[in-house]
């Protein structure tokens, strides 16, 4: 008798699991599931514009994404393939011969697009216009690596401007936009 209430209790068990699985499939079949695409990615040469950024954080997450989609703009891609590109030296040189891209190129590229963040983050007010063309300068003479260190991480550019004035930063925050 015990066995066959087991046996009772193992159908009935494996039996609400498949009524669970049924009903999970019908619920995303009947909230769209089966009509799902993906959207599609920005097109990295379109203007992005800034929200109004709070701390140090926000800003270099902004500065990250203008500065990889200047650079895809320039190369032609996508900004997401720019990025996964710039994760490892074997991947920046498996995106190097798929797109026939060579140092030189990649470098100008990456350091147009950390320009255009530059100008992005002056237009947001991000960036003070006494800064700005001292960053420029910068990071139009900067070398292909530490560039790649810039685009992949903002906060690096923005923390050694913040760290450079020091007490002085809120003093010409008074008096600036």
């Amino acid at each position: 008798m015990n066995e066959s209430r087991s046996a009772l209790r193992g159908q009935l068990l494996v039996g609400g699991a498949i009524v669970a699985a049924l009903a999970l499939a019908i619920s995303y079949l009947a909230a769209g599931g089966a009509s799902y695409t993906p959207a599609k990615t920005q097109d990295p040469c379109q203007d992005r514009p800034w929200s109004n950024p709070q701390g140090l954080g926000e800003i270099a997450n902004q500065f990250t994404t203008s500065a990889l989609d200047g650079a895809a703009c320039k190369l032609g891609v996508s900004r997401e393939v720019l990025a996964r590109a710039l994760t490892t030296p074997e991947a920046r040189e498996r995106f190097a011969e798929r797109y026939g891209i060579d140092d030189e190129k990649l470098a100008r590229a990456i350091r147009a697009g950390l320009l255009r963040a530059v100008d992005d983050a002056e237009d947001a007010g991000a960036l003070s216009p006494l800064l700005a063309g001292p960053v420029r300068s910068t990071v139009e003479r900067i070398p292909l690596e530490q560039a790649i260190e810039l685009i992949q991480d903002g906060r690096s550019l923005l923390g050694n401007v913040q760290g450079f004035l020091g007490p002085a930063e809120e003093l010409l925050e008074e008096f600036l936009p």
